[in-house]
């Protein structure tokens, strides 16, 4: 049975999903750094590069290669640049369900990158990998990323109450932990059927290629 994603790059029209690599280190250091990356997520804050490096050099590599999911570096076609990341995460081999969590960097919102991102894995993620399921977690006041969610026809299936910490900016310019719900949505294969060709309509760039 495998345990592993396979070392993998996924093209769409606009970007390519690919591992990180050593040239990402400062801008994913910007990109992490960015205040609506630090409020929603777990990211250590202030992002430095020495957490860029650890993260290129060991931790994404090592997602793959010990079975947990796989972590992608989102980057434009045309001009290479960093863009955001996907990441598959608490994958389970054998009911062959993972979950992706994806990030947005600020230089590129609004051009509906993490949509066509998340996408594209789901489409690999069930049509190559076989995968069953698909789930996602957003904080109950992160609209944008549960717009993400539902543009690629995810079904919200419930709260977890209480179960994340998210960080709001104080006063001082610091940050503070807040408690937050957890809003669930799932992902199945049938579920991408029609919405692909729905998005195609609104012109968000299918999947054309791996390797």
């Amino acid at each position: 049975m495998t345990t592993t994603f396979p070392d993998v790059s996924i093209s769409t029209e606009r970007l390519v999903l690919r591992p990180f690599e050593e040239a990402d280190i400062p801008a994913l250091t910007e990109m992490m750094n960015d205040e609506m990356v630090t409020a929603w997520t777990s990211v250590p804050q202030p992002y430095t590069t020495t957490d860029a490096e650890r993260w290129v050099r060991r931790i994404a590599p090592s997602e793959r290669t010990q079975g947990r999911g796989i972590a992608l570096a989102v980057t434009e076609f045309l001009t290479q640049r960093l863009v955001g990341m996907v990441h598959l995460r608490n994958t389970d081999w054998r009911t062959l369900a993972t979950e992706v969590a994806y990030v947005t960097a600020p230089w590129a919102r609004g051009e509906g990158y993490a949509t066509e991102s998340v996408l594209a894995i789901a489409q690999w993620l069930f049509r190559v990998q076989r995968f069953e399921r698909m789930e996602l977690r957003t904080p109950a006041d992160n609209t944008a990323s549960q717009q993400v969610a539902q543009k690629i026809g995810c079904i919200s299936e419930g709260v977890l109450r209480n179960a994340w910490i998210a960080r709001t900016q104080t006063a001082d310019g610091g940050w503070a932990d807040i408690r937050t719900d957890l809003i669930v949505w799932s992902l199945l294969s049938e579920d991408l059927e029609g919405v692909t060709d729905q998005l195609a309509d609104s012109g968000y760039a299918s999947f054309t290629d791996w390797n």
